[in-house]
């Protein structure tokens, strides 16, 4: 049962187009939703969220229905969340809890797997509650004062203790990644990192850009856990192409938390390929949300391209958004039908950003083309009966080593 509440300022519309999504979410994670049901107020009531009379509604339909669970597609409090299963006496969920369920269904790596039981952590620890009502305490040992700690402190303490083991390791595996970002640095390959709604085609895109082989299925959340393939760009670059989870509106701020050291690679990018669903009438609202969320992780300041997917599709608005949108482009990842442009522009931006500079050297100074060798990726080299002209990729310091020589 799917429920929705119409405030101020959110329009009919808006409303149905979430309640369509959390049906996706709810279908994704194994659930019939067999009906919806909607309320007008001002404010939420503190309690129970609805008002008492359509709480008792509420609960008349999923007894007519058979409906075993409730789901919100406003985030409930613990209080409201409790209220609201003694009343209706069957679970009542939040949309948040269903897309930490798919997330958990999803988790395939260890990485992966410690960052979803973290954020499912995160959310249950203040919704914590014995689940007989006892409060029961435990004897405080000797030379202990007072009657101990109650049973739900003592679960309290275990889920606090397994956190912290888990950011532990969450650390150590940011460490591990942290050199492995250093070492790419110094190969002075670029990164381009794919973001985009869920659903959009990412992992599709990767394939098509790198026949990296990533599993590809039509349904929400299927990448969970980050792929890093390389190939070369026709003007002989090599770049690093990073497929990522993908993003939804009102992603919960646990998930954004836990999937931090994974979402560093879109800090970290040289370039941030979007992509973006152009078959979906919501396209420019999906293109709002993935941009929110790269706000919240400080990474809106990456150079990015819009790229419209499933042009294929009839129907898709794909080449229509992409008209709109100045700079972007449209491609089906599918058939591969306008790959080759994606390709090029990706380099273009590349080297519009970036550090591709070009090296007039003297044709008796090999040890000056040695060192562009050793400090860059040189990407081409040609002879003129004066020196030597390097196109040659080189970080901000290399560029100022290579100052004396490089072309105006």
């Amino acid at each position: 049962m799917l429920v929705g509440v119409l405030f101020p300022g959110v329009t009919p519309d808006e409303l149905d187009r979430q309640l369509d999504e959390l049906e996706l979410l709810a279908d994704t994670a194994g659930a019939d939703v067999v009906a919806r049901i909607v309320q007008h107020r001002d404010a939420p009531d503190p309690a129970t969220f609805l008002g008492s009379g359509k709480v008792q509604e509420l609960r008349e339909i999923c007894l007519a229905l058979d409906s075993d669970t409730v789901v919100f597609e406003h985030n409930l409090s613990p209080a409201q969340q409790r209220n609201l299963e003694k009343i209706l006496g069957r679970t009542a969920i939040d949309r948040t809890a269903v897309i930490l369920d798919i997330f958990a269904q999803n988790a395939r790596t260890p990485e992966g797997k410690a960052q979803v039981e973290l954020a499912l952590l995160q959310y249950r620890l203040p919704r914590l509650r014995r689940a007989d009502g006892s409060l029961s305490q435990q004897a405080g040992g000797i030379g202990t004062r007072g009657p101990g700690e109650t049973q739900l402190e003592v679960d309290r303490r275990r889920l606090v203790q397994r956190m912290h083991h888990i950011q532990s390791e969450l650390k150590q595996i940011d460490r591990t990644r942290g050199v492995q970002r250093r070492g790419r640095a110094r190969g002075r390959h670029r990164e381009v990192t794919l973001v985009g709604y869920t659903n959009a085609g990412k992992s599709s895109m990767l394939n098509a850009l790198t026949d990296a082989g990533a599993e590809v299925e039509d349904r929400l959340f299927a990448t969970l856990d980050p792929r890093t393939r390389q190939r070369q760009l026709p003007g002989g670059e090599t770049v690093l192409f990073t497929d990522t989870v993908g993003f939804i509106s009102n992603l919960p701020h646990e998930l954004v938390r836990a999937f931090m050291s994974t979402l560093k690679s879109v800090q970290l990018a040289d370039l941030l390929v979007h992509v973006v669903d152009g078959n979906s009438d919501t396209a420019e609202l999906q293109i709002a949300a993935v941009r929110e969320v790269l706000h919240e992780i400080d990474a809106d300041a990456v150079p990015e391209l819009l790229v419209f997917n499933k042009s294929d599709v009839v129907g898709s608005r794909a080449q229509e958004l992409s008209k709109l949108y100045e700079g972007s482009v449209c491609v089906s990842a599918k058939t591969g039908d306008n790959l080759d442009e994606v390709i090029a522009t990706i380099g273009d931006r590349l080297r519009t950003n970036d550090r591709v500079v070009t090296l007039h050297l003297p044709l008796d100074r090999g040890d000056l083309l040695a060192a562009a060798h050793r400090e860059g990726e040189v990407i081409e080299t040609s002879f003129s009966d004066e020196s030597v002209v390097v196109h040659v990729v080189l970080d901000p310091v290399g560029i100022a080593r290579f100052s004396e020589w490089r072309a105006s």
